[in-house]
């Protein structure tokens, strides 16, 4: 089975006291980077998180929201810092004796003076938030899979559709090269008795040109190399995993072959294959750039 790069996956759990929600989303990447968007007070399990994901991602840009709500008021406290209020109320006496006034500060006063009350945030209990927090993003991540797979499922037919496409245009070249020879002899050999009108023919000269000729115009090993990167690519595709990044190399030899044909080519009908199949081999690597 292969998978696209492209997916998306969306768990949510909510209980009395927690609500957490995680979507993950991806597109095309040469590698696995993924980008976390969580509340700062999780950010300490973002090594977690990472880790977990790879069990399930292998490449792609994955963006991660994860958002936390918790329900509770226990996890904020006032803290009174007496340390702080007494040097406040230090000094408010000392100004009382230096200009001779009265100090009439009040306990509500001193409260809002800067820091002398603060809400501090209570520990939290990494384990048992981690364990809120593990299962909605394996099952988010899960979700992700089947959707990459889905879409792998798609992308599968059509890679194989174009593929049967590549060899029948690979086939149709075939048949038409060695024609090419015969053709040329034909032309060679009429072309001589027109100038040499009765003159005998040197038909050693004939197939010395005939050879040299058949030697630029051979593409039997292009042929060869093009059927078996075809049918390393159909094998590759049905055996599955993370195989983006072998199809693309594949791909490229392909073309590579193709553009020597082309080059070679001194056919219309070998070149109109030629570019034909130069097209279906680039929309076969449009559609690899998909496959995770």
């Amino acid at each position: 089975m292969i998978k696209s790069m492209t997916g998306f996956g969306r768990s949510e759990m909510a209980t009395e006291t927690q609500k957490v929600i995680v979507e993950i989303k991806s597109v095309n990447h040469r590698y696995c980077d993924l980008n976390i968007k969580m509340p700062k007070k999780l950010s300490f399990f973002e090594s977690n998180i990472r880790n977990l994901l790879k069990e399930y991602i292998q490449r792609g840009k994955v963006d991660i929201y994860i958002s936390y709500e918790d329900y509770t008021e226990a996890k904020e406290c006032v803290r009174y810092r007496k340390e702080i209020a007494k040097e406040y109320f230090s000094y408010l006496n000392q100004i009382e004796k230096d200009f001779g006034i009265e100090n009439d500060v009040t306990v509500s006063k001193l409260s809002r003076y800067p820091d002398v009350l603060v809400l501090e945030e209570q520990p939290v209990d990494e384990g048992e938030l981690w364990k809120t927090l593990e299962d909605p993003i394996r099952e988010a991540a899960v979700r992700f899979v089947q959707s990459r797979a889905k879409e792998g499922e798609n992308l599968q037919v059509d890679l194989i559709e174009k593929l049967d496409s590549m060899l029948q245009l690979v086939d149709v070249i075939e048949e038409r090269s060695p024609k090419l020879v015969e053709e040329y002899r034909q032309k060679l050999e009429a072309k001589v008795k027109e100038l040499l009108e009765n003159t005998s023919i040197d038909e050693s000269r004939i197939a010395t040109e005939v050879t040299i000729y058949a030697d630029k115009i051979c593409v039997d090993e292009e042929i060869v190399r093009l059927k078996s990167h075809i049918a390393s690519t159909k094998d590759t595709i049905l055996a599955g995993g993370s195989i983006g990044r072998k199809l693309d190399f594949i791909a490229q030899e392909m073309n590579r072959e193709a553009n020597t044909i082309l080059s070679k080519a001194n056919d219309i009908t070998i070149s109109n294959h030629a570019i034909e199949l130069k097209t279906e081999i680039e929309k076969v690597r449009e559609q690899i750039q998909n496959i995770e």
